[in-house]
């Protein structure tokens, strides 16, 4: 599978235009008092279905020529990708086969069949989704659309990091959380074209620490019984982005539980903004790494807004 290249970005960016919001970016000052750097946050959770991910689902679908379309599109997700392709189906006018682990959040699960989609639910086992995709895809004909290991989705995701960096002066760092690797990867794609030098840099859960492991022994690495409120970050690399971030990423920080958890509160109470726990994951880093992020000018990517309101986890935190 050939990495994608900043043509393929442009491309992208051209194509899914009319398609996506073009997100805003915030600060605040007092978490930047609390942290002690300058952090510009790219609010992907404004996006349509509250993710990035609707970047890389519309530019996949709307690259499909007829004959691959026209039995619909399939795939395997938690939610996120789930929704995002569903909507950017119906926008095609073809169909969309969901297989989800049956533990996925309430508010992913009503937002994917909201969309139109036929869901098939499995065990939360990446064996359990394969495996129910594979009989999708034989029953129905549909065109696999893979969450992060396909290189249009890659491009599409590059989109954000390309619209954060048009708009804001250069960061010292950029700061993405990492399951899969599509973000982290079309982002280190877009910053290494656009602004060489930034670091990027990945943020993953220390429950769900796989992409960490394989980017310092340089090996790809299994996960290891994940288990983390950033439900969203439980997916492992695949080849593909492992092969992208590998050369072109810093490097990747992990948080604990309760860090991620006061990051999200910071977010919800300061900012105002609905974000998921995998979304601040990001910022649970900076709390976590303060001497190294002091002084820095940081943009991160709030990747996501789908929470389930009846199950918030702030009470763990006091």
């Amino acid at each position: 599978m050939d990495i994608p290249r900043w043509k393929d970005v442009l491309e992208a960016h051209v194509r899914i235009s009319s398609l996506v919001n073009h997100t805003p970016v915030f600060t605040c000052s007092t978490i930047n008092r609390f942290t002690g750097s300058e952090i510009f946050f790219k609010c992907e959770n404004f996006q349509k279905t509250g993710s990035f991910k609707y970047r890389g689902a519309s530019n996949a679908v709307f690259s499909l020529n007829a004959d691959d379309a026209r039995a619909g599109v399939a795939t395997h997700s938690s939610g996120n990708h789930a929704a995002a392709l569903a909507l950017a189906a119906s926008k095609r006018g073809i169909p969309a086969h969901i297989v989800m682990p049956d533990t996925s959040p309430r508010v992913k699960k009503d937002a994917v069949a909201s969309y139109g989609a036929e869901i098939t639910f499995c065990a939360p086992l990446l064996e359990a989704r394969e495996s129910s995709l594979r009989n999708v895809a034989e029953r129905t004909g549909a065109a696999f659309i893979h969450p992060y290991n396909n290189p249009k989705v890659i491009s599409g995701q590059a989109t954000a990091a390309k619209e954060f960096l048009e708009e804001t002066q250069k960061p010292d760092i950029i700061l993405v959380p990492v399951g899969g690797g599509g973000l982290l990867s079309g982002t280190a794609i877009t910053a290494a074209n656009m602004s060489p030098g930034i670091m990027v840099i990945g943020a993953e859960p220390k429950n769900a620490d796989d992409a960490y492991r394989s980017f310092k022994t340089g090996v790809l690495q299994p996960p290891l019984k994940p288990n983390t409120i950033a439900d969203g970050l439980l997916t492992s690399l695949s080849p593909l982005t492992f092969e992208i971030i590998r050369k072109n990423v810093y490097d990747i920080f992990c948080a604990g539980e309760e860090s991620i958890i006061r990051a999200m509160r910071l977010i919800w109470e300061r900012m105002k903004l609905i974000t998921e726990p995998s979304s601040a994951v990001a910022l649970a880093v900076v709390l976590e790494n303060k001497e190294f992020f002091t002084g820095k000018k940081i943009g991160i990517i709030l990747t996501g807004g789908n929470v389930d309101l009846g199950h918030l986890p702030f009470t763990r935190t006091g």
